[in-house]
Formats: structure tokens, C-alpha cells, sequence
């Protein structure tokens, strides 16, 4: 194998050292593209966000998360299990008790969504400003545009009654 080639399978990044957008390749077997879908859906960075406090029951996570469906969560969190982002810890008793927690790794990941949430919430005006000013630009372009296709379409008039008469 070539120096500085990968040896994980499905690694879709050049054999180069540097950052490398292809990193996030779509195809269907890059395991980065995948497991950043997968972390980065809206149900597992609310499950990951809500387990950063304490471990949890499937019901607790349930309440908790509005609009997740019973199937969903249960989905979620075997994905985040696999993963070995979420640990399930099942006590025997009657009627089982089954809690949910993040392992290291999800702690790790946590810290990761916490600086973006940080990141978001000091950026949150300039984002508000910059969607304003795209919208207004839009607004304007699109007045342009409708004025333009009047103006065409009032010469293409003139033109088709003035050839009849």
C-alpha cells in the first residue's frame, strides 16, 4: 500500500494529508458522508444533546423530544448504539427497565455540537442580516425580471396587432 493511503475501507478522502473537501463524498459507500448524516439528522443531535445530561429512559427521550415518533426514536438510538455513541444499559426487572446514555465517544461528539450551537447563537444576527439583504436583493431581482418580460410581452403585442391590421 502507498504511503499515506488509507487502509479503512470506504474512506473516500485523497492518500493527501491536507484537508480535502472529498472527505464528504456522496457516494453510497463513504462511511464519512455517512456517518455525518447520521450524526447530524435533527433527531440525533436532540437525542445526543438531551443525553449530555443524564442517562435516560426510551419514554424520558420520548417526552422530550416533540415530534419524534415511537419508531423513529427507536430507530435513532439503535443508529447511535451502533455507532458506539449511545450505550443501552438493561436492568431486570419487571416490567424491564432500559436507560440510555452516551459512551465517551458521544461526550466527545457533544463537545463538538456544543461549539457549533455556540457558534450559531453568536453568529445569529449576522445570519438574520445576511438572509434581509439576500431576500431584498431577490425581491428587486424579481421585480426586474416581471418588468422586463412586461416589456417583451407588450412589444411582441404591439408587434402581432400591428402586423394584423
Amino acid at each position: 500500500m502507498e504511503d499515506g493511503t488509507s487502509e479503512t475501507p470506504g474512506y473516500c478522502s485523497d492518500t493527501d494529508t491536507g484537508y480535502d473537501v472529498s472527505q464528504w463524498d456522496a457516494r453510497a459507500g463513504c462511511e464519512v458522508r455517512q456517518i455525518l448524516d447520521r450524526i447530524a439528522d435533527k433527531w440525533s443531535l436532540l437525542v445526543i444533546a438531551l443525553l449530555d445530561r443524564r442517562s435516560l429512559r426510551f419514554t424520558e427521550l420520548r417526552r422530550e423530544i416533540d415530534g419524534i415518533s415511537q419508531r423513529m426514536l427507536a430507530r435513532t438510538l439503535r443508529h447511535l448504539e451502533r455507532d458506539g455513541l449511545v450505550s443501552r444499559t438493561v436492568y431486570p426487572s419487571v416490567p424491564p427497565r432500559v436507560d440510555y446514555a452516551l459512551t465517551p465517544l458521544g461526550v466527545t461528539l457533544h463537545a463538538t455540537i456544543q461549539a457549533l450551537v455556540t457558534w450559531t447563537e453568536a453568529n445569529t444576527d449576522q445570519i438574520a442580516a445576511a438572509r434581509v439583504a439576500y431576500d431584498r436583493r431577490e425581491a428587486v431581482d424579481r421585480l426586474d425580471a416581471d418588468r422586463r418580460a412586461a416589456e417583451r410581452d407588450a412589444i411582441a403585442h404591439e408587434v402581432l396587432t400591428g402586423a394584423r391590421g
